[in-house]
């Protein structure tokens, strides 16, 4: 009776070798280290982006709350804290004369209140206080078309 084991013979084994197994596992490593590390940067610049969007904000916000008081504001610097978002913020804002009567420029530097470096700087400007009802008479279109006629 023949037997029915057969010998062994290297050509008919078919598969990766230890040392090709290792190699694949280690460019795979690679690759994911790659790509976890550009996810990581991804999610750094996506929060730096929120916190230079809400420091954005808070100074336009306390720009505009400059104008709606309809006075002229006091020349000089300002400091505060708000709390925005979650966070506590500080912003500082300095208030200057422009050389031009009545018109007033603000800048506004704003960051979290942890650190002591401002992520945003805003500039705006602030023209002296109008009377309640009444519109900027420089912009009126029926004034500029009397002033050309003349």
């Amino acid at each position: 009776m023949k037997s029915k084991i057969k010998k062994y013979n290297p050509e008919s084994i078919k598969g990766f070798t230890l040392i090709e197994v290792m190699v694949a596992l280690g460019v795979t490593v690679i690759a994911l280290s790659a790509i976890i590390a550009v996810i990581s940067q991804m999610i750094t610049t996506s929060t730096l982006m929120q916190q230079k969007t809400f420091a954005s904000w808070i100074a336009q916000n306390y720009i505009t709350e400059l104008r709606l008081k309809n006075e002229s504001p006091n020349v000089g610097s300002t400091k505060g804290t708000i709390f925005y978002a979650n966070s506590e913020w500080f912003w500082d804002a300095a208030t200057s004369e422009t050389g031009i009567e009545g018109l007033y420029r603000v800048d506004v530097e704003v960051g979290l209140f942890e650190s002591d470096n401002s992520i945003q700087n805003v500039s705006g400007f602030i023209g002296a206080p109008k009377a309640r009802g009444v519109a900027n008479n420089t912009w009126n279109i029926n004034k500029i078309r009397f002033q050309d006629n003349q």
